[in-house]
């Protein structure tokens, strides 16, 4: 039985043929694990600031993936992403400048679900966080916990966009149906404008069949919404983490760094960057 008969068909919506707004928000989610969210967070940031935007990027994930992979301890923060939802700190006082503007996250965040959760508004905190820095970014992508718990909520009710990394395995597409699920119910009680910018398949291996049996079913049932970008297999994206790199600065001209620019091209789709005063 081929996959594409055994998922069920979520709602698609294709993607503008315009450029992509400046200022815009992006969360980065799949409440699968393993399917390279904080890889796309962090190398897709850089991509943007190579040519020439300002690119805030948030680590909403307790395990500190993102915050690790550009040469920081999370053990050894004193402020962090949690301190900003739950204390009302100002997102600036965590905020770290390495090859983008990385809001830090911590061990910490861990606790955050259950501190927001008696707190009135508690899923527009990261919203609220925010708005004193959107002026002053092009873009703020936000590297979003594998769950669909509080966090995630609170980075869908915070973005005007999603991508979704989705590793090309039939698992992890099955789980396409329960995010867009939840897409729609931020949609209609919380962020009436938030939608799937993308889904960006990773871990691909052209040389299976179940690889490129999972690109006909994402392309079946989600049609222009899936990029033409492919993220295959490779070892450079475990080892750029371990230098406190992305990517990019790591291996600036394989072809690791190569697909995130062409995932930036994608994303941009003929944007410039805005004029800062």
């Amino acid at each position: 039985m081929g996959l594409s008969t055994t998922l069920p068909r979520p709602r698609a919506r294709k993607r503008s043929s315009q450029g992509v707004t400046l200022g815009q928000v992006i969360a980065l989610a799949n409440q699968k694990g393993g399917v390279a969210k904080t890889t796309t967070t962090l190398n897709l940031a850089v991509a943007f600031r190579e040519q020439g935007f300002d690119v805030l990027v948030v680590d909403l994930d307790p395990q500190g993936n993102l915050t690790m992979s550009q040469g920081m301890d999370p053990d050894s923060v004193e402020v962090s992403m949690f301190d900003v939802l739950v204390r009302g700190v100002p997102i600036d006082e965590v905020i770290r400048r390495v090859e983008v503007d990385v809001a830090i996250s911590s061990i910490d965040l861990a606790g955050a679900e259950l501190a927001l959760s008696g707190m009135i508004g508690r899923e527009r905190a990261l919203q609220k966080a925010l708005l004193p820095v959107r002026g002053r970014y092009d873009f703020i992508l936000i590297d979003t916990p594998p769950s669909l718990g509080l966090l995630t909520i609170n980075a869908l009710t915070a973005a005007d966009s999603v991508i979704v990394p989705v590793q090309c395995e039939y698992l992890s597409l099955r789980g396409l149906v329960q995010l867009e699920n939840t897409l729609a119910m931020i949609r209609e009680n919380l962020n009436p404008v938030v939608e799937i910018r993308g889904i960006l398949p990773t871990m691909y291996d052209g040389r299976t069949l179940h690889s490129r049996e999972a690109i006909e079913m994402l392309k079946e049932n989600f049609g222009d919404v899936v990029f033409e970008t492919r993220i295959k297999k490779t070892v450079r994206y475990a080892e750029a983490p371990v230098q406190g790199s992305s990517v990019l600065r790591y291996d600036p001209k394989g072809p690791a760094a190569e697909a995130y620019r062409q995932l930036a091209k994608e994303v941009l789709n003929g944007a410039q960057p805005r004029e800062h005063a």
